[in-house]
């Protein structure tokens, strides 16, 4: 069974996603920017990040290399608690993420922050 990642944003909804990608257009470059992240016991773990171009807060990590046209690169994180979205309803994308069994948007609209956390009691 795959760790389950909880999406909060008022109410809790809990979907299987051992891997998913979490990806939106920069608000000032509209450029996009896609991350995969693995749920674990230990937290989020993200394992490689990727972006279209460079710019106003969005330079490529240290180890980037180009990959059709992507900057890509795997960051040196620590597993994190939870992730939290912002979900101003003025940028001009969501966040769109996607997992094996779809995907979906989340903040769109003007919203609290939409937290991301693996769910508790699941097993990976």
């Amino acid at each position: 069974m795959s760790a389950l990642l909880c999406i909060v944003s008022g109410k809790a909804v809990a979907i299987a996603a051992g891997i998913f990608t979490l990806s939106w257009t920069h608000s000032v470059e509209k450029t996009e920017w896609q991350e995969r992240w693995a749920v674990t016991p230990q937290g989020l773990v993200l394992q490689e990040a990727r972006v279209r171009g460079s710019g106003a807060g969005m330079e490529p990590g240290a180890n980037a290399r180009r990959v059709d046209g992507w900057w890509v690169w795997t960051p040196d994180l620590p597993p994190l608690p939870e992730l939290a979205l912002a979900a101003s309803g003025t940028t001009v994308s969501g966040w769109r993420l996607c997992d094996a069994d779809g995907c979906r948007e989340l903040g769109w609209l003007k919203q609290e922050p939409i937290v991301l956390r693996p769910c508790r009691g699941t097993k990976s």
